[in-house]
């Protein structure tokens, strides 16, 4: 996915995130798809998934 526009993304993080020392990600539900973030630098690039390329991502996570 190229470039969408992240005005107005309304990111959220998993409650499961606070007490790991700030190694956390903030996502965000995009109409083409899903934007992920590093919570620590909020102005700083984001990674972008269609939702093909998002269910790919995180099936791999959950085989590991």
């Amino acid at each position: 996915m190229s470039n969408p526009d992240l005005t107005g993304a309304v990111w959220r993080k998993s409650t499961r995130s606070d007490g790991n020392g700030g190694a956390c990600v903030e996502v965000a539900d995009l109409r083409s798809g899903v934007a992920v973030r590093d919570s620590k630098d909020r102005s700083g690039p984001a990674l972008a998934f269609d939702a093909q390329g998002w269910r790919a991502f995180v099936d791999s996570l959950k085989s590991n």
